[in-house]
């Protein structure tokens, strides 16, 4: 069963067994976290779908927080042209690994 998950304004493809990587999450590596926005679910034929208004009710996706890690550095330039101005910024994004635990539809 897949499910598609609303989380901190992003939609993720969750399916058991699958990892996660969303932005930080304040919990230590190891804890359980239960997500309840479920936009969209569907098994592996694509024969039963369920489609949420905007959520289904009673659908939630269990996940493990596995770790936390930084991903790849970005680099940002501005620049303004005739004014002998540019500036060159390098942004990290702070990162969780989530496993997911279990995909439970009851709609």
């Amino acid at each position: 069963m897949y499910a598609v998950v609303d989380y901190k304004g992003h939609q993720h493809i969750a399916k058991e067994g699958d990892t996660l990587i969303v932005d930080n999450v304040d919990q230590e590596p190891g804890t359980s976290v239960t997500l309840d926005k479920v936009l969209l679910a569907f098994d592996d034929a694509g024969d039963k779908v369920i489609v949420g208004t905007p959520y289904i009710a009673k659908a939630e996706v269990v996940v493990e927080i596995v770790n936390h890690q930084r991903a790849d550095k970005v680099r940002i330039l501005k620049f303004k042209r005739k004014n002998r101005y540019q500036r060159t910024i390098w942004f990290r994004a702070d990162q969780t690994v989530l496993l997911v635990k279990k995909v439970q539809v009851n709609g």
